[in-house]
C-alpha cells in the first residue's frame, strides 16, 4: 500500500473507535516508524510502504485504540519546544503545564544575581530541564534541582537533562525528606492531584500513566497540604512556592495556603483554556 493509503486507512480506524486527533496521532506514528519528518509524508505520499512497516503501523494503531498513548509508543513528547523522553514510568508533560514554567520564568527576573530552584515531583524532568535551558540561554546563573520518590522517574529525568544538554541536579526524595533545609529561592511543583475515586473514571489513555503520579489522595489535596506546610522551611525569605493545580481546586488550595499563614501575595493563574491552573505564593519573612 502507498503511504497515503495507509495513513487514510489508519485515521479512519481510529475515528471509528472514537479516538480524537486521529490524523495527528497517525502522522506521528508514521513519522516514528518510518523515521522521517512530516514533510516526507507529503512529498512521498505515493511511495509504497514496506510490508513489515505496515504490520507495525497496524499493531501500534490497535495499541492506541486499546488505550496506549502515542507518546509511550514514540517515547517522545514536545514541551516548551524541546523533546522529552517518556515511558510508562512518568506522566506525559502537558501543554497546560507550560503555564507554570512561564510563571517561574517571570519570577526569575527578580534574581539578577542568580537563582536556586527546586522542581518537586519532577517526573520526566520537563519543568526542571526547561527552566535550566531557558535561563542559561538568557545568561541567568541558575542552579536547578529536581526530585522525585520514583527511581524510574529519576532515571528518565536524568536522561532528559542529558539529552537536552541541561545541568539539572537529580535527587531521590519523598517530597522534601532528602532536601537541604532553607536553600531555594523558588520551589515549583506539579504534584499528583487527582482524587483517588476519580482515577477509575479517567480516559483509558490517562489510566496508562503511573498511578503514583496521578493519585492525590481522597480529596486530591494530600500533596498540597504536605508541600505547603513543609516548603516554608526550604524557601528563603520572600522566596516563592509555585504550584500547578486541578481546574476545580483553586479555592481549596488557596484555603490551605491561608490556613498556614506563612505566605503572602497569593496569585491565581489560568491556563490557555481559561481554567484555573496555578497558584503562586511568596513566603513571609521569618
Amino acid at each position: 500500500m502507498k503511504i497515503i493509503d495507509v495513513e487514510r486507512e489508519q485515521i479512519n480506524f481510529l475515528k471509528e473507535n472514537g479516538i480524537e486527533d486521529s490524523s495527528i496521532i497517525i502522522k506521528e506514528l508514521l513519522c516514528f516508524l518510518l523515521q522521517v519528518d512530516k514533510v516526507y509524508l507529503i512529498t512521498h505520499s505515493n511511495e509504497e510502504m514496506d510490508k513489515e512497516v505496515y504490520i507495525k503501523v497496524v499493531q501500534n494503531t490497535k495499541k492506541i485504540v486499546g488505550g496506549k498513548p502515542i507518546q509511550y509508543i514514540t517515547n517522545n513528547q514536545e514541551f516548551m519546544k524541546m523533546n522529552f523522553y517518556v515511558d510508562e514510568n512518568v506522566l506525559i508533560p502537558q501543554p497546560d503545564t507550560e503555564i507554570l514554567v512561564y510563571e517561574v520564568l517571570k519570577i526569575c527576573k527578580e534574581y539578577s544575581n542568580g537563582v536556586n530552584i527546586l522542581d518537586l515531583c519532577t517526573g520526566s524532568g520537563a519543568i526542571a530541564v526547561s527552566l535550566d535551558r531557558i535561563l542559561r540561554k538568557n545568561c541567568v546563573d541558575a542552579k536547578i534541582c529536581a526530585s522525585d520518590i520514583s527511581k524510574q522517574a529519576l532515571k528518565i529525568a536524568r536522561k532528559n537533562s542529558e539529552n537536552n544538554n541541561a545541568n539539572v541536579k537529580i535527587i531521590e526524595s519523598d517530597l522534601l525528606e532528602n532536601i537541604e533545609y532553607k536553600k531555594f529561592d523558588i520551589i515549583v511543583s506539579n504534584p499528583p492531584y487527582i482524587r483517588t475515586d476519580e482515577i477509575k473514571n479517567l480516559s483509558k489513555q490517562v489510566k496508562e500513566e503511573p498511578y503514583i503520579a496521578l493519585n492525590g489522595g481522597i480529596d486530591g489535596l494530600h500533596f498540597y497540604r504536605k508541600i505547603i506546610k513543609e516548603a516554608k522551611g526550604y524557601i528563603k525569605n520572600n522566596g516563592y512556592l509555585c504550584l500547578e493545580i486541578g481546574y476545580n481546586q483553586m479555592e481549596s488550595v488557596l484555603g490551605i495556603f491561608k490556613e498556614n499563614k506563612e505566605y503572602k501575595n497569593l496569585k491565581q493563574v489560568k491556563d490557555w483554556s481559561g481554567n484555573d491552573r496555578c497558584i503562586i505564593a511568596q513566603k513571609l519573612e521569618w
